[in-house]
């Protein structure tokens, strides 16, 4: 499945940039929902770049199909900065066409292609291996021979699949000297199999869609396969499959060229949760910035992608201009660490990862509980990309009433009421002892907002499964919650919940199974939530 390239080039000449983009995001294989515009519209140029749809030899002669926009009135041997766009899973190469106007409006040359396997370009889905890091490098290369582009002021940057290509390509080529990864993963495991607990609904989302707008590779194909099916046997074949596309992998390789990374995602991003891109925001020590902000993948880039006022792609470009065009916009000055609460959309700074959720408080989970597995509760963490869009829209997060989950299939513990408002930042943090009836199983853990009449809004939540346990021999769990910003009002209180089912994930437990969870003198169970400092 493609779209013909001659009709694009006259749909080019013959229709407007933001209808061009309107159509691109109102078709897009996953119906992204528009982000909240809140930045300042660029500033237009009084002449429009120039634009052109080429063909660049990939890895292996494979075609990728591509654009080109150039600064209008360019002068021989005049240099521009450059910036590399490898396009989203599954959507075609007129995805950035809005940002890459208004770029090289601004003073870059902007290169944006379809990565291979999908639409137009040739060659199989490969998932950000090694060929689709070989393609961005010879792409880079086609954009020096090609263009008026200054080989010292090469970035890259991309929405979900084209963030994390451009994070790998900067890992491997030093060329890259600033990377914006929006939407993206810094490890791939983490991001679909998190608590050793397959993302059904994400991963079943990324294959379909891989299927109908490109051609899965053969390696893919068994790959998805023996995932979605759970073929434990296969599990360290497919963990490593994971990592030799996780930029987290290359850490050592990214710290020594040290371009510049900013890196943004959703808190409820269901594809790509944030807990990963913190962690590698931690350990990675080149020029670098944070920001997280209400939604789920890439709903808050979308407004960018139609040419709207965005926050992100403004701050993107303010990145390129600092690091790229040495511009002193003060943006090296912000704490590098920019978080907007799902309740108040208020931004605030920090210094560092570490320093968000400084404060802690700790909830005992003193009562033993008892609950029968493979029955839904209730408490579920919602649907891929609409929950979390909700919540970002609506404030209308996935909701359950705390009182009348069913307790057989449910543990619940809950905080006392609070006489202040606490606002929760970073990651929970649960600890407790297990004893399963089966070597095998799945739990989820839930931490709600309960309101006066006993309606919980989720607050975050994460699964975990185990294998090969001893059937009534206890055993201690460790789990972090997806990482959040989160508001939670005076007079209510926060709750715990585990149960065993959850729609978003593929669960592991054996008929007629059934789990205890205590909390031993010698090691007490808990949550701590991680607090703002005031």
């Amino acid at each position: 499945m493609g779209l013909p390239h001659k009709p694009l080039r006259t749909a080019l000449r013959t229709t407007s940039i933001s209808t061009l983009s309107t159509a691109l995001v109102a078709g897009a294989a996953f119906g992204l929902a528009p982000a909240t515009a809140q930045a300042a519209p660029a500033t237009q140029a009084a002449a429009a770049a120039d634009v052109r749809f080429v063909d660049i030899t990939g890895d292996g002669g494979t075609v990728l199909k591509a654009n080109v926009f150039t600064p209008a009135g360019a002068q021989a041997g005049q240099r521009f900065p450059a910036i590399v766009l490898p396009t989203s899973w599954a959507t075609p190469q007129i995805e950035y066409i809005a940002q890459a106007q208004q770029l090289a409006d601004s003073g870059y040359v902007v290169v944006s292609y379809n990565s291979r396997g999908f639409w137009q370009s040739g060659g199989n889905i490969e998932v950000a291996g090694a060929p689709d890091i070989a393609d961005a490098s010879r792409v880079i290369d086609w954009t020096l021979a090609n263009t008026p582009a200054d080989p010292e002021k090469v970035g890259m940057a991309g929405v979900s699949y084209g963030a994390g290509i451009s994070l790998l390509t900067a890992a491997h080529d030093k060329r890259v000297k600033a990377v914006g990864a929006l939407s993206g993963w810094a490890d791939l495991i983490e991001s679909i199999y998190s608590g050793r607990t397959q993302h059904v609904q994400a991963a079943g989302l990324l294959t379909g869609a891989g299927f109908l707008t490109g051609r899965p590779s053969p390696e893919l194909q068994q790959i998805m396969k023996d995932f979605l099916g759970s073929n434990l046997a296969k599990e360290q074949e497919m963990i490593d499959w994971g990592r030799k596309r996780s930029p987290a992998t290359y850490l050592g390789q990214l710290n020594a060229n040290k371009p510049a990374v900013m890196l943004a995602n959703a808190w409820g991003d269901t594809i790509f949760p944030p807990n990963q891109y913190a962690k590698f925001f931690e350990q990675y020590a080149g020029p670098k910035r944070l920001e997280f902000r209400p939604g789920d993948h890439a709903t808050a880039e979308a407004t960018g992608l139609l040419g709207l006022p965005n926050d992100v792609w403004t701050n993107t470009r303010r990145w390129f201009d600092h690091h790229l065009k040495g511009m002193d916009n003060g943006i090296d000055r912000e704490q590098p660490v920019q978080l907007k609460s799902r309740s108040t959309e208020a931004y605030e700074g920090y210094a560092d990862w570490k320093s968000v959720g400084a404060a802690t408080a700790r909830i005992p989970l003193n009562d033993t509980e008892h609950l029968f597995a493979n029955v839904d509760s209730g408490a579920n963490g919602g649907i891929v990309l609409l929950s979390n869009a909700l919540d970002q829209f609506l404030k209308l997060p996935p909701t359950a009433s705390i009182p009348l989950l069913p307790r057989s299939f449910a543990a619940v513990w809950q905080s006392g009421r609070y006489d202040t408002a606490r606002q929760v930042r970073g990651t929970t943090k649960l600890h407790t002892t297990v004893t399963s009836t089966k070597p095998s199983g799945t739990l989820v853990a839930y931490l709600y907002d309960v309101g006066p009449l006993g309606v919980g809004k989720l607050v975050s939540h994460a699964p975990y499964t185990f294998h090969d346990r001893t059937p009534g021999q206890p055993f201690g769990v460790d789990l972090e919650l997806f990482s959040t910003a989160y508001d939670v009002p005076e007079g209510h209180r926060l709750a715990l919940v585990i149960d065993t089912v959850d729609p978003l994930y593929i669960e592991h437990n054996p008929t007629g199974a059934q789990l205890t969870f205590s909390s031993p003198a010698t090691d007490p169970s808990y949550v701590t939530v991680p607090l703002r400092e005031k």
